[in-house]
């Protein structure tokens, strides 16, 4: 991966507003592939006192994002299909990672998986992604 495209990538996630909102943190970038962890609070809880599949899905879709993008073109989510498997610990740290499984010119394909701080799997995630074929925005100074 080229060390623009990576520095790039963890700038645009530093200041994403939603990824500060969530305290969402990228750990690791490579072409097709990414970890961000998020540490949960009890404002990430819904109703019943468990971490939101809202906030789970954001994590993933943060790591779904960048890998996906992480070629240095743009690429947008065409589809999205998660199975939550457990609830996490409440204020546990949980972790994406997402690994791209198929590229072709136009799409891409990903395996996302999260897990908590003892390797339990939260939440698996089959996602496809439209590729643009733009460079990104960030990357043309």
């Amino acid at each position: 991966m080229e060390p623009k495209i990576r520095d790039a990538m963890q700038r645009q996630v530093e200041k994403e507003p939603f990824a500060q909102q969530l305290g969402l943190k990228l750990i690791d970038v490579g072409e097709g592939y990414a970890v961000v962890e998020m540490e949960c609070t009890k404002k990430m809880e819904n109703i019943f006192q468990m971490i939101h599949g809202g906030a789970i899905f954001t994590l993933i879709d943060e790591a779904f994002e960048i890998s996906c993008n992480s070629h240095g073109t743009v690429a947008v989510a065409l589809n999205v299909n998660i199975t939550y498997h457990r609830a996490p610990s409440p204020q546990c740290t949980l972790r994406a990672e997402a690994r791209e499984i198929a590229k072709t010119r136009r799409t891409g394909n990903y395996y996302i998986t999260v897990k908590d701080e003892k390797d339990n799997l939260i939440a698996s995630c089959q996602a496809l992604a439209y590729r643009k074929g733009e460079r990104l925005p960030f990357l043309r100074d």
